[in-house]
């Protein structure tokens, strides 16, 4: 009995050649430029303990209250699959003792994280982060620091019109006399609230400020100011990373009612627009935060850091991005008989040890039995530079004749001498 087909959970996706191509160019990118700034990959598992983001995260978040795929192990422990890396570097920062090491450390990291909600276009229960965490610095200039590696990052991949939208949510003391402020112009009005703003007025009031809708926008317009509830170390702390940003001639613009959804942000917050993407033009955010690692059983430090949707970040990829340039991601070399070859006794195919040779001379090579016109259909399809042809003669000469696909020029050199030509396909990508 024929089984049924399976297909992928629902708010999960395959990710399939060639689209894994463009992916890979970008998690090279990844490594390349986090590196020109001192950042190192930490991988952490995909399974981390359930308390791990109850106390790291924060019970009154929604990911927390609502999204975590959280299960009882055999061994009777509750784990979590990771919905945020932020919290399990802070772990891993304190398990092996990084606090030790010359600071700060600059960590990056690239991987799955998984969220129960909704699935729409661009987002996913399984999606994907790229990230940066930089711990133990040295406030104001390591917000600076890890926007400018944002920055320099986005720029690479080709977005343009970049803005940092910035703001300050303050030290502890400042968040606590600016929530009690907001609760006291929000609670006598709260019938005015739809019931997720409701509801934040009991555990997050400060989330409220992120609402999109009109008739809540306009009633916080007349909410009383961040701003005006900032001790004034938040605000010699938020004057010192502008005049950096002004000074390095990063283009930023104060959103003083921007805030970030995780309970650990202190102080800078931010996000990073593009104009070339409309109305949905935010591509990450991130922000400081100072009591996370404490939280987690070490010594106080202070940290900074983003998190960016790859998801959408390929999905938004300018068309003009040096990542999407014509031959950036050529497929091999195609390797075909013209007409029959000769037989080994044992069975192996005469064009596999010209294959290997080409191989091991860096020109990646498919052998193919295929003839035109599936041959043709078979190159474009993986993207072939070339196709590579060796009949009775050329076997005997030790040559083989190269048909380029670009310019349609067919010639025939010796192995060697086609190692060389053929190369360079894969040297000159942009």
């Amino acid at each position: 009995m024929k089984g049924r087909a399976l297909r992928a959970p629902k708010g999960t996706r395959d990710l399939l050649p060639p689209a894994t191509g463009l992916w890979a160019a970008v998690e090279a990118e990844v490594h390349r430029i986090f590196a020109l700034y001192g950042y190192r990959e930490i991988r952490t598992p995909i399974l981390e303990e359930t308390e791990l983001f109850a106390r790291g995260v924060g019970e009154a978040t929604d990911i927390v209250g609502k999204e975590m795929y959280t299960f009882t192990d055999r061994g009777g422990r509750s784990l979590t699959l990771r919905p945020e890396s932020t919290a399990a570097v802070c772990r891993a920062y304190v398990e092996h003792g990084m606090q030790t090491l010359p600071q700060p450390v600059r960590l990056y990291y690239l991987g799955p994280q998984f969220r129960y909600e909704r699935p729409q276009r661009g987002r996913y229960r399984q999606f994907h982060q790229i990230g940066a965490e930089l711990l133990g610095g040295r406030g104001p200039a390591s917000d600076v620091e890890i926007l400018l590696l944002l920055v320099a990052f986005l720029r690479r991949l080709g977005f343009a019109e970049l803005t940092v939208l910035l703001n300050t949510v303050g030290d502890a003391p400042s968040r606590a006399a600016y929530r009690a402020a907001l609760l006291a112009y929000l609670e006598p009005r709260a019938a005015e609230l739809g019931e997720e703003s409701r509801r934040r007025l009991g555990t997050n009031p400060l989330r409220i400020l992120d609402s999109k809708d009109p008739a809540e926008q306009e009633l916080l317009a007349a909410a009383p100011r961040l701003a005006d509830h900032l001790t004034p170390a938040s605000r010699e702390h938020f004057a010192a990373v502008r005049a950096h940003l002004d000074r390095l001639g990063v283009a930023y613009r104060v959103e003083p009612r921007l805030v970030r959804g995780l309970d650990y942000y202190t102080n800078t917050v931010f996000e990073v627009v593009s104009g070339d993407l409309g109305a949905q033009n935010a591509i990450c955010g991130g922000g400081a935060y100072e009591g996370l690692v404490e939280e987690l059983g070490g010594p106080p430090t202070y940290a900074v850091g983003f998190a960016i949707g790859a998801d959408r970040l390929l999905e938004v990829l300018p068309a003009g991005s040096p990542l999407r340039a014509p031959g950036r991601h050529r497929g091999p070399v195609l390797l075909a008989a013209a007409g029959r070859l000769p037989e080994s006794g044992d069975g192996v195919s005469p064009l596999t040890p010209i294959a290997e040779r080409l191989r091991s001379e860096g020109v990646p090579v498919v052998e193919t039995g295929a003839r035109a016109p599936r041959l043709f259909q078979l190159a474009e399809q993986l993207g072939a530079p070339a196709l590579a042809f060796v009949g009775e003669e050329e076997l005997a000469r030790g040559e083989l004749s190269l048909r380029e696909l670009g310019s349609r020029e067919q010639t025939r050199l010796p192995f060697a001498e086609a190692a060389d030509r053929l190369r360079r396909y894969y040297e000159e990508q942009p």
